[in-house]
């Protein structure tokens, strides 16, 4: 027996059941915000340590923090010296939440200072580190703040993408922080409690690999001022590329028409219409090892193209009528035309019919496209276009299916984005 080893009637030692989380806050008036995240982080099972920058207790006391954690709160290196907490704080934890990261706070964690307990803890964390920004979009678009984000995805730190809406005063736009549970099911994601992307946190598992992702809605030109379109937000094609990204890839954003904030660190390509796209992704598709058409492509568009606006006619109630022609099949076109080992990704919003359901019509258009992978969508009511959450079947041509969510797009795209991993040729 090894002179180290316990008795062997000595108890095993408890496991520890509760998952320690340090909650970060930065000074941003979404700070109110993060006591809901708290709650749902404690009532979900969480031992959760708040420490607050010096700023966010100007906005959110103390008493409050300490009063839903049920733990004290310090913000101060010098506090509790003697237990060394700039140290101790970020090797104890399992998972590290910043709630609102604010541009300083990102700015501050990709440099390495450390100049608070916060951020002394970020850099002693060996666990996951999940990031959700809150700033004015002039701040989260600025060069400065998109370069630290891509360097802190780099290290394989899990930024999320803020959310589209009203900030404060009067303005809106991307910046505003993602709802609470948005931002708890992903770090539940990363504690382990919703299927996780197979590669584990922070695991560059795509290094080295090429990936083209497209995203949003193309619109079909009638005359100067109209347009076919369709409700695509472009939100799982961002969530796409900011994880492939994240996961280490060399990414590829072709862009139609989105509702959400470009990702960072990503090569963005933009588009209009489907013959537009077409032609962006025929050309970045050299050399890369998967193609995701994750854009709603029109399947039809105007014959003719009014040069001017088409005028309404005051002494008549009739209406123009618009032959439509049928646009390119971009994703057959890519599936049969593909170099060898390219994977290439497809994806189906569906809604059922007297022919068939959603699945009956996603297995057929499979077949038909000749892609690797197909992600349906079941978009009856209005459902998956600009939400958060989503729930996808990954239809695979080898036979598979897996059924994500419902959760946030985010987990979708690390479903698919395992998927594609697993039928990249190795090497």
């Amino acid at each position: 027996m090894h002179p180290d080893a316990p008795p062997p009637d000595a108890p095993a030692p408890a496991a520890r059941a509760r998952p320690r989380v340090v909650l970060g806050v930065g000074g941003g008036i979404a700070a109110y915000k993060a006591a809901a995240l708290l709650r749902l982080l404690a009532e979900g099972g969480a031992d959760v340590r708040v420490v607050p920058t010096a700023a966010a207790l100007r906005f959110v006391g103390a008493p409050t923090w300490a009063a839903l954690s049920g733990a004290p709160v310090a913000t101060d290196v010098w506090d509790d010296v003697h237990e060394v907490p700039h140290v101790r704080v970020g090797r104890e934890a399992d998972l590290v939440v910043v709630a609102p990261a604010t541009a300083d706070l990102l700015a501050r964690a990709a440099h390495g200072l450390a100049d608070d307990l916060l951020t002394s803890t970020l850099l002693t964390a060996t666990c996951p580190v999940l990031m959700a920004p809150a700033m004015h979009t002039e701040m989260w678009q600025h060069p400065a703040t998109v370069a630290n984000v891509a360097l802190l995805r780099e290290r394989g730190v899990h930024v999320l993408e803020p959310a589209v809406g009203r900030l404060t005063g009067a303005d809106s736009g991307p910046g505003r922080l993602p709802e609470p549970d948005v931002v708890h099911a992903a770090a539940l994601q990363l504690l382990g409690d919703v299927q996780p992307a197979a590669a584990g946190p922070g695991v560059r598992d795509l290094a080295g690999r090429r990936v083209v992702v497209t995203a949003g809605g193309t619109r079909e030109p009638l005359d100067p001022v109209r347009y076919l379109g369709n409700r695509s937000s472009g939100r799982q094609g961002v969530a796409l590329a900011a994880r492939a990204a994240a996961r280490g890839a060399d990414v590829t954003l072709v862009a139609a028409h989105l509702e959400v904030a470009l990702p960072a660190g990503v090569r963005v390509v933009e588009v209009g219409d489907a013959r537009g796209l077409r032609a962006a992704v025929l050309a970045e598709r050299e050399g890369a090892d998967a193609v995701v058409m994750a854009a709603a492509v029109a399947d039809f568009r105007p014959a003719q193209v009014a040069e001017q606006k088409m005028k309404k006619d005051p002494g008549s109630d009739d209406a123009p009528v618009v032959a439509l022609v049928r646009n390119p099949d971009v994703l057959a076109e890519l599936a049969a035309t593909r170099p060898p080992g390219q994977v290439v990704v497809g994806f189906a919003a569906e809604t059922g019919d007297e022919d068939g359901d959603v699945l009956a019509h996603a297995v057929a258009k499979l077949a038909r496209k000749g892609c690797d992978l197909l992600v349906l969508n079941d978009v009856a009511g209005g459902a998956v276009f600009g939400l958060p959450d989503s729930t996808a079947v990954l239809l695979g041509s080898d036979g598979s299916r897996q059924v994500v969510g419902p959760a946030p797009k985010e987990v979708v795209a690390d479903a698919v984005l395992d998927a594609v991993r697993e039928r990249l040729p190795r090497g």
